[in-house]
């Protein structure tokens, strides 16, 4: 049997291992191709992949097993008598792939343990800057890339934000930090000790809300999963003081001697935080005198400029300023790199303003702690919500939300809870349903129906608070039709509508 501890590095013997990839979408070709560049034996077990992948990994010489019933999949992993298992993520974890490799005694690793390992290919490896949360990973990855970048590094954001790391530790010129957004799903496969566990300079829980708890089984157990995160920090532990269960994980987690836990929160800050003095974001964690002076970052105004003023998008500039100055930048570097940050498209981005009626697209929502985000943003609002619920009850939202909504346009295919949620906990509330099997007109009858109904001074918000993939590609394509929707039907009805570019932030 292989000794799997001694590959440490993109110089250990990789040549001669047998591999098996579960999956060939983005992270199962990145890690395919990668092994390949090892020169390993790879077969890689997916139920389908596009005409594009299959050629590619035909190209790069790794053997396909497509389709086929389980036992099929099963018995060419046990011919291919695998070494390691790489496991994309969201695999469940009873799948009769894993549950085989386990009876075997095969190792199990995700594509970021694998990315670990091989991490000095370019040479001195990159520090890593590890990002998880139910909501706002995103943004605060891209940010905190962002302003190392504008600080003079080369600084690269990567992960579950779409660029897989171990395309990342192959960039010729190399990085100076990786900050990487890491889903549930891969920290529930990720080890927290031996050599394959990370040893991030900075981590980040953001928040914890419950979600895909249908994969997880358990709140518990999701929250065990993000907890991963803070394993082996070195630097800087840092934690959401309004969500005490991050704090939590901080004191639970084993991390390098000298780690500072770090507290982030839009109260006031006390020595080793960031926070809100009077309408300043202060840093009581990195100057000179902690105990008795906060160093000043900008102003509420300041952070208004560019779209990042409502209360979620602060938490996020909060944490992202703590992540970057345990790595070293300056707080005029820090500034400047704020400044200029521009926020994504589908995560509350104003569409049209029109009539008076502000149309807002935060597809991204794809959960209930991010549409309670954008709904406490705005008021009144006519709310188009719904999609697959991934086993999250959503009345507790309607509950907390009732008063600020003027209607509610449900859309998706889990739409009876959501109804049903109205009518126990909002029934004063209009609820409108677009019951149409016709995917292409889910968004043209939600838009026709939100606009009949909004008036001067409403917002028209798609914070669906469910992911998409009943009815869309991606959130980005619900997100995407949802713009066009807008701009066909509300766009031209107006003078003085103001046709916002698809990545304009919106305004608070």
């Amino acid at each position: 049997m292989r000794d799997l501890d001694s590959l440490t590095s993109w110089n250990s013997q990789w040549s001669d291992l047998k591999v098996a990839v579960l999956g060939l979408g983005a992270t199962g070709f990145s890690a395919a191709d990668t092994l390949a560049e090892l020169k390993a034996d790879v077969l890689v077990i997916a139920d389908s992949a596009s005409d594009n992948r299959i050629e590619m990994a035909n190209v790069i010489g790794v053997t396909l097993a497509l389709g086929g019933s389980s036992e099929e999949q099963i018995a060419a992993l046990s011919a291919h008598a695998p070494d390691i298992v790489i496991v994309s993520p969201g695999y469940p974890q009873d799948h009769p792939l894993l549950e085989w490799s386990r009876k075997s005694h095969v190792a199990l690793w995700t594509e970021i343990e694998l990315a670990w390992r091989l991490r000095d290919k370019t040479g001195t490896p990159a520090e890593w800057i590890a990002i998880t949360g139910t909501n706002g990973k995103t943004t605060t990855a891209q940010l905190a890339a962002h302003i190392l970048s504008t600080a003079g590094f080369r600084a690269g954001a990567v992960g579950n934000i779409g660029i897989p790391v171990l395309d990342a530790i192959r960039y010729p010129d190399g990085f100076d930090f990786l900050v990487v957004e890491l889903s549930s799903f891969q920290l529930h496969g990720m080890p927290r000790t031996g050599v394959g566990a990370i040893s991030p300079l900075a981590s980040v829980c953001l928040n914890i809300a419950d979600d895909h708890l249908d994969w997880h089984g358990s709140r518990a157990a999701y929250a065990n999963a993000k907890a991963t995160v803070y394993a082996n920090t070195r630097i800087a532990a840092v934690y959401n003081r309004a969500v005490p269960s991050t704090l939590a994980m901080v004191e639970d987690a084993d991390v390098i001697e000298g780690c500072r836990a770090i507290g982030f929160g839009l109260d006031t800050p006390g020595p080793s935080d960031f926070g809100i003095v009077s309408d300043l974001l202060a840093d009581r964690a990195f100057g000179d005198d902690r105990h008795n002076v906060a160093d000043e970052l900008f102003t509420l105004d300041e952070l208004r400029h560019n779209g990042l003023s409502a209360p979620h998008m602060i938490a996020n500039v909060l944490a992202a300023s703590a992540l970057t100055r345990a790595a070293g930048v300056s707080i005029e570097a820090l500034r400047a790199g704020v400044a200029s940050f521009e926020t994504d498209a589908h995560r509350n981005q104003l569409v049209l303003l029109s009539g008076g009626v502000s149309w807002v697209n935060d597809s991204k929502a794809t959960n209930s702690h991010a549409a309670s985000a954008s709904l406490s943003a705005v008021d009144p609002v006519v709310w188009i919500v719904g999609g697959l619920l991934k086993g999250v009850d959503v009345a507790p939202l309607v509950q907390q939300h009732a008063r600020r909504l003027k209607a509610a346009i449900v859309i998706g295919n889990d739409r009876l809870a959501i109804l049903a949620a109205f009518e126990r906990h909002a029934p004063q509330i209009p609820v409108f349903e677009v019951d149409s099997t016709d995917t292409k007109h889910v968004m043209p009858r939600a838009v026709e129906m939100a606009h009949g109904i909004a008036t001067e001074g409403d917002t028209v918000l798609l914070a669906p608070a469910a992911a998409s993939m009943d009815q869309f590609t991606s959130y980005a394509d619900r997100g995407e039709k949802f713009a066009a929707a807008v701009r066909e039907r509300v766009g031209g009805s107006d003078d003085d509508a103001i046709d916002a570019s698809p990545t304009t932030p919106a305004s608070d």
